[in-house]
């Protein structure tokens, strides 16, 4: 069994995707399954190529770096989402954000 996962940042402060993230993947014991930094539409093509056995993981965003890039202060340093892989299917983690907030849900 393996699934598949995509992700998408998008910033509601300014309405746009959060380009230039640093985003990683990895096991809850820390093993790094992968990384990747957003592009100009929030996302990662290099997640497409992924593979994760049934398990739990984490995805980090790296929240605080990018508000830093932007010259913004944000409250949340990272967003971690811990969430479980239980079916050969596509897993998509979307991220809406604003420096003072922020949300997910399982996307498709």
């Amino acid at each position: 069994m393996t699934a598949t996962i995509s992700t998408h940042v998008l910033d509601a402060a300014d309405g746009t995707p959060a380009v230039g993230m640093a985003v990683t993947i990895a096991e809850l014991d820390g093993t790094r399954v992968a990384a990747g930094i957003t592009n100009d539409d929030g996302r990662i093509p290099e997640f497409a190529d992924v593979r994760l056995q049934a398990g739990n993981y984490r995805i980090v965003f790296d929240t605080g770096g990018y508000f830093e890039t932007m010259g913004r202060q944000g409250f949340y340093p990272e967003v971690t989402i811990t969430f479980s892989v239980a079916a050969s299917e596509h897993y998509h983690v979307p991220l809406l954000l604003s420096p003072y907030a922020y949300s997910t849900y399982r996307g498709s």
